[in-house]
């Protein structure tokens, strides 16, 4: 025999590999990223076009976008629940799986490219490629300051230079604790590669509590937020920080704005919507200030050459009553949150009014507070964080994070719960199933007999096979579920447990009849002799136990052959 060819030689030989470089990278393009990452480990050749920098760039612009919809973590009738997030594809269904780089004490800042920022409670941030998995920790700018939040940090990209910077707006302190809580006047940078932080001093001091209320959002390489103009009577104006050369603008808001309504002052919020800069406004509610009345107004700003130009794109009646951001709109539907509903609607016209009736339902958000969801729009993609893993401030987590920590205990231990159920219950309604097509067997050879007591018997075994189940449910994937998954999950769990013992209580009666129909027609045909019936309460909890009935089923057949 030929010795085997080298692996060099079957990889010339490879069929894909004759195709022209161009012709392979348009295939490539049209790859979501968890096959591009399969491919990766088929030849050298695939690993080093996949990992090259400027593949990554190109299918970035290709890629689909999802709506990521963020749930901090936070108490529920004095239970905590961890962060979680959903993702909404173009289909507008929700993801069942969890984030995995999203940890249950993470909380979501920033996203671009791929990449989520995330602040945790340690000593650390956190940059996560969504698809991939990669993650590198950071040291953050200033330690033990108190009233530090995960609203004051942001993430961008500036697509001129390349590169991504965090941002952190420090509040004025002394020796770490707040000097003015209302007051900030220097924004921290972090540019991914660098060695350490460097502070940026704002033109005057800013309002903290307009950036917390109302938003930031990275657009073409500049962060944009909302503070108050103290030459226009404390008005609201938009205030730019250019992320390459680290300076600062305003931007004042339309002057056709209506800043009272009838139910009284607008309230603002900054938004981004279809890579632009938006403006919200509307009444808030007397009763919760994070709720809307009256009109809303989406204001868009339009960049030229020329100048900067504002234009009110919808003047919605009737809104919703919370509108999420950095990111409220996703393939020309808004998404807010109703009550204990995640929806979305369709933008029309300039003018139109929401109708509560033509509302897509996305999922239950049950029991999670309303008015703390947020959203982005995000992609899957190969950004490599490698790169960057070298710097500094680059840390590695010294103490247990995530699901390892006690506090999450309890759901850990409910999670394993709902496994072990799942396999108990996989485990019984695949034996049901296998018992059920022998039963079927044993029925057809019972169709041609004329005899009363078969007849009786067909009944008998027909409705235990009508109670069985068609096919058995196949054991999910062992990923961790969302929160939202999850509840379903183990709702449909709980069912499915209740039916398995409805079957076994189904299959119980029928061997009772069964038996009984079987002493009564003819006794001393049918030797059951040293045969114990079941023990009942076992029985419940084995449906295995049904061969019992196959096994009578065929002491039947027998019996009728003897008798023809």
């Amino acid at each position: 025999m030929e010795e085997p060819e080298s692996k060099k030689q079957i990889n010339e030989e490879c069929i894909i590999n004759r195709l022209p470089g161009d012709l392979i990278e348009r295939i490539f393009f049209r790859l979501p990223v968890s096959t591009l990452l399969t491919c990766r480990g088929v030849c050298k050749q695939w690993q080093n076009f996949i990992r090259d920098p400027q593949f990554a760039a190109s299918h970035l612009q290709l890629a689909p976008s999802y709506a990521l919809l963020f749930f901090p973590q936070g108490l529920v009738s004095g239970v905590l629940y961890p962060s979680d997030a959903i993702l909404i594809d173009e289909a507008w269904s929700p993801s069942t799986c969890a984030v995995p780089v999203i940890g249950p004490d993470d909380f979501l800042f920033g996203s671009c490219n791929g990449l989520l920022g995330s602040y945790t409670k340690t000593s650390t941030i956190k940059i996560a490629n969504l698809a991939t998995g990669e993650c590198l920790h950071l040291e953050k700018p200033s330690k033990n300051v108190k009233g530090d939040h995960y609203c004051f940090y942001s993430f961008g990209f500036h697509p001129v230079t390349k590169e991504y910077k965090i941002t952190h707006f420090l509040g004025d302190c002394v020796n770490g604790r707040p000097h003015n809580k209302d007051r900030f006047n220097i924004i921290q940078v972090y540019t991914l590669g660098d060695e350490k932080w460097k502070d940026i001093r704002t033109p005057e001091p800013l309002s903290l509590i307009s950036v917390r209320n109302s938003g930031v959002v990275n657009v073409d390489g500049k962060m944009y937020w909302l503070t108050e103009d103290m030459l226009v009577s404390w008005q609201h104006a938009v205030i730019s920080f250019d992320l390459s050369e680290e300076s600062f603008a305003t931007i004042q808001l339309p002057a056709e704005r209506e800043d009272q309504d009838r139910y009284g002052p607008r309230k603002f919020w900054i938004r981004e919507m279809h890579g632009k800069i938006c403006i919200l406004t509307a009444q808030p509610s007397r009763y919760d200030p994070r709720a809307l009345l009256g009109e809303l107004q989406i204001w868009t700003l339009e960049n030229t050459v020329e100048q900067q130009r504002w234009s009110k794109k919808y003047n919605i009646k009737n809104p919703p009553n919370y509108i999420p951001g950095p990111h409220s709109v996703h393939r020309d539907r808004i998404m807010t949150q109703l009550y204990n509903s995640v929806c979305s609607y369709e933008l029309f016209s300039e003018n139109f009014e929401i109708d509560l009736s033509k509302k897509l339902k996305l999922f239950d958000s049950k029991p999670r507070w309303m008015y703390n969801m947020q959203s982005y729009i995000v992609v899957k993609s190969l950004v490599s964080l490698d790169v960057y893993k070298k710097a500094g401030i680059v840390r590695r987590p010294k103490q247990q994070v995530g699901w390892e920590l006690k506090k999450w205990k309890a759901w850990e231990d409910k999670r394993r719960e709902a496994e072990d159920i799942r396999y108990r219950v996989h485990k019984h309604e695949h034996a049901l199933f296998g018992n059920a097509e022998k039963m079927g067997k044993m029925y057809q050879s019972l169709q041609d007999k004329p005899h009363d007591v078969a007849e009786r018997l067909r009944a008998e075994l027909n409705q235990v096979l009508q109670d069985m189940p068609h096919n058995p449910s196949q054991p999910k994937s062992p990923r961790r579920l969302n929160w939202v998954e999850q509840k379903q999950d183990y709702e449909k769990l709980m069912a499915r447990s209740v039916k398995l013992k409805e079957r076994a209580q189904v299959m119980k009666q029928a061997h009772d009849n069964i038996l009984s129909i079987i002493a009564s027609f003819k006794s001393d045909k049918v030797n059951f002799c040293g045969f114990k019936l079941l023990n009942y309460p076992c029985f419940l909890q084995q449906p295995a136990s049904l061969l019992l009935v196959s096994f009578l089923a065929t002491c039947l057949i027998c019996h009728n052959n003897e008798a023809n």
